[in-house]
């Protein structure tokens, strides 16, 4: 898409920072190992501003991810917390010699930047001595909006992307911009100290964006539990449309996480004459691991519904990345079309 450039006041950011920070009860003692990119605001804001403003060390390793070293660098250098998006934690528990690091200094950490699958958080959990980790949820126009902490019951730490930051709100909306009952997926919106001034010299995407009541209109699709713990439910502009049924990728993609074959999956949506969309689930299996479409069929079938189970699926090396870290589901989609040749029909739909 064409780039918009989120104008940030420096007040809303130094206090998003601190009160990250203050979460992660962040100390003088503390040592963040920052494998994330330093231009993105996981990097800057999650991850500098955080540690900064409580005179913590900020531990990089490396111009590039590599799982090793970051392991290495965790190791050697006493790291005391730990960030990344889900794919790069994957690439860390997945390497063949990861019990021979010695993660015993980590207490802490953050995963963010995509939606993060509840098998890898119960194994960062328990396999990397990161008990306090925490899930945020933000973008770069609201700085960060909801976390978890640590002391939260279990499976609130593991499922959900917490609840409100101080100098936060949040409510879910319906189309017509009514807020929804608690439990109802609905579009998130949020204000807050740290949301965005407006786009640089784009007044018309500004005002599509936050409303005149100051709420920005995220785009993502989430719901709200009676204890106030925040649930993403997908991307918008992700959801599949199938047959008139809505389908959320995220949901397959926890779902499939639980096969014992699966390294990582990404689920998206691909043209259909007669459903208007249908499912298709792009497989990554673990090293030495053997399963066949057939097999995952049989393994989804009366375990979630008929019209969720992939017709498509494609096992994969890599999946294609941005360079923070995020998985481009539009190209796996454009893979999609090209390799089973839904051209015309995407054309068509388009139309």
């Amino acid at each position: 898409g064409e780039p918009k450039a989120a104008m940030l006041s420096h007040r809303g950011q130094v206090n998003n920072g601190f009160l990250i920070g203050e979460g992660l009860s962040y100390t003088a003692a503390d040592r963040v190992c920052l494998p994330v990119p330093l231009f993105h605001s996981f990097g800057n804001l999650l991850g500098v501003l955080a540690a900064y403003t409580h005179g913590s060390t900020i531990v990089l390793c490396g111009e590039a991810f590599d799982p090793a070293l970051v392991l290495q660098t965790v190791a050697a250098e006493r790291c005391t917390s730990l960030y990344g998006v889900p794919t790069m934690f994957i690439a860390e528990l997945a390497l063949p010699d990861f019990e021979d690091y010695d993660l015993s200094s980590l207490r802490t950490g953050i995963m963010a930047g995509a939606p993060c699958p509840v098998e890898v958080m119960r194994k960062v959990h328990g396999l990397m001595n990161m008990e306090d980790v925490v899930v945020m949820y933000g973008m770069t126009e609201t700085g960060i909006t909801t976390r978890t902490m640590p002391g939260d019951p279990f499976e609130k730490q593991i499922g959900s992307v917490g609840r409100a930051m101080p100098l936060q709100e949040i409510k879910i909306v319906d189309d017509e911009g009514t807020t929804v009952a608690r439990g109802r997926a609905g579009e998130l919106c949020a204000r807050g100290i740290s949301t965005m001034l407006g786009y640089w010299e784009d007044d018309r995407a500004t005002a599509t964006a936050i409303d005149r009541g100051g709420w920005m209109h995220t785009g993502d699709l989430a719901a709200l539990d009676e204890d106030g713990y925040l649930y993403i439910v997908d991307r918008k502009k992700d959801m599949i449309i199938r047959g008139g049924e809505n389908v959320f990728p995220a949901e397959i993609e926890g779902f499939l996480y639980t096969h014992e074959a699966v390294e990582e999956v990404q689920v998206v949506g691909v043209p259909s004459e007669r459903y208007g969309e249908e499912v298709m689930a792009f497989i990554r299996l673990r090293a030495d691991a053997r399963v066949t479409e057939e097999e995952l069929l049989a393994f989804c079938r009366g375990a979630i519904a008929t019209y969720k189970i992939p017709k498509h699926w494609k096992f994969v090396d890599e999946f294609p990345m941005t360079p923070s870290g995020k998985v481009q589901k539009y190209r796996l989609r454009q893979i999609a079309v090209a390799e089973l040749g839904l051209e015309t029909i995407e054309q068509t739909k388009t139309a």
